[in-house]
């Protein structure tokens, strides 16, 4: 089925989405993020991943600063309409840390 923007529910989490990034090849996750309205639309007409930064509280572009770039292929929307996936082609790591995912730290048992 498809969504429009329209069709995302931001009501649940002030405004925001939770937005998985996907290795569209691999389909390894690379990272967890959130997008609102505007980020989601830039999104879309831009064709790079957009997000809003919570800590920041501000739009950011993925590689803006860092040159490692997601180019969105496809944006899948859950069932209930308040969680997305990004399934891109990346350039570069996702975690601002240099590793290629932000998910590279195991959980330990005490």
């Amino acid at each position: 089925m498809n969504k429009t923007i329209a069709d995302i529910d931001f009501s649940k989490n002030n405004g925001l989405v939770p937005v998985i990034v996907q290795d569209i090849h691999s389909k390894e996750v690379l990272t967890l993020a959130y997008a609102n309205k505007e980020s989601l639309a830039l999104t879309q007409k831009t064709g790079n991943s957009w997000f809003w930064s919570r800590s920041r509280n501000k739009l950011w572009m993925k590689g803006e600063e860092s040159g490692n770039t997601q180019k969105v292929k496809e944006i899948l929307v859950d069932c209930d309409s308040d969680a997305i996936i990004y399934l891109v082609e990346v350039t570069g790591p996702a975690c601002h840390t240099g590793e290629r995912v932000c998910f590279h730290n195991v959980l330990q048992n005490k």
